[in-house]
């Protein structure tokens, strides 16, 4: 019986039957299939995800609490947390230990394995009383919840802080690439460039510390755009890839940027696992408030984890309802 699939995407199963990922020439084509092919690459996506990924299926759930906020000094332009933007954020300096182990506890006892504390701002390029009081509720985190992986997403590192980090046993560190690196300046910031977040990546991994690096989808890019973003973590051999979609928010440049339609985010979704086919690919923001009932559907294109309990400046879902998703995503592993 004559094959069905595009061309393309027949080319594509070799991913499933070798394990090898996708190549840039055939991520390329795939980038260009019409929307009526997606539902196929989504299928396939999916079977890579069950066969190769590091997880075999399972979901790979983790939480984040939002430790300093706002007033930071950079110009990201969909960041609700910039001082050069004008949107109603909260705003507050380095929390207490006390919330940052109640928060931990409480995603610990919901199932939770990963927390990460987050801060706001450009990062730490030495070891300063702030970041120590960081280090401090890593060691709290460790000692009070045993078996939990503790987190961080700090910014831009140094040499010191990086390898304190490492001493103090943080198992994921997030700095994200967000676009194509060729168009960071231009998409996301010119306070600060893309190089100094790569050499923080690179830097981690010398150190050992796995690293949480993706991007954002709705800022502006272009489809083949989204592609050069996936191979350039390819190239950084990143440990998890979280995937964000835009959440427009009033005061930043982007709060009235045109949502990208389901079915490209889904082809990116899967190009990226095809790109990738054994590493964590989490969908990040945007899974509930942009995507609504499309949120299963993009969770079936190739991710294989999500941010549960809320984000930074924007809602998430309550864990216990996450939970339920996540049982019956296994439904289709």
């Amino acid at each position: 019986m004559t094959s069905r699939l595009h061309p393309d995407i027949e080319q594509a199963y070799r991913v499933l039957d070798t394990g090898e990922p996708a190549s840039l020439e055939l991520a390329t084509a795939l980038a260009k299939l019409p929307d009526s092919e997606v539902l196929d690459l989504v299928s396939l996506a999916n079977k890579v995800k069950n066969r190769h990924a590091a997880n075999h299926g399972a979901v790979h759930a983790c939480s984040i609490m939002n430790a300093k906020s706002g007033v930071c000094g950079e110009n990201c332009r969909f960041c609700a947390q910039s001082k050069h933007n004008s949107a109603n954020v909260e705003v507050y300096g380095l929390v207490d230990d006390a919330p940052v182990l109640e928060q931990a506890r409480n995603a610990w006892e919901q199932g939770v394995t990963h927390f990460g504390i987050v801060t706001s701002g450009y990062g730490y390029l030495k070891v300063t009383p702030e970041f120590e009081r960081i280090l401090g509720m890593i060691d709290l985190l460790h000692r009070e919840l045993p078996g939990l992986y503790v987190c961080a997403s700090l910014g831009v590192l140094g040499d010191e802080p990086t390898a304190e980090l490492a001493r103090h046993g943080v198992a994921h560190y997030n700095l994200n690439i967000q676009v194509d690196p060729r168009r960071y300046g231009k998409l996301i910031a010119t306070t600060h460039g893309v190089d100094e977040r790569i050499e923080t990546i690179r830097r981690l991994r010398s150190n050992g510390i796995g690293v949480c690096c993706g991007g954002i989808l709705g800022v502006g890019e272009s489809m083949q755009e989204r592609v050069a973003m996936i191979f350039a973590l390819r190239e950084l051999d990143v440990t998890v890839i979280p995937l964000n979609v835009l959440v427009p928010i009033d005061g930043t440049p982007l709060e009235g940027a045109a949502p990208v339609s389901v079915p490209e985010i889904a082809k990116t979704f899967a190009i990226c696992r095809l790109a990738h086919p054994s590493k964590i690919i989490k969908f990040a923001a945007g899974r509930e408030t942009v995507m609504k009932d499309f949120q299963g559907l993009l969770m079936l294109a190739g991710a294989d984890g999500f941010l549960t309990g809320g984000y930074l400046t924007t809602r998430g879902r309550d864990i216990a309802a996450d939970r339920q998703l996540a049982r019956q995503l296994s439904m289709f592993s």
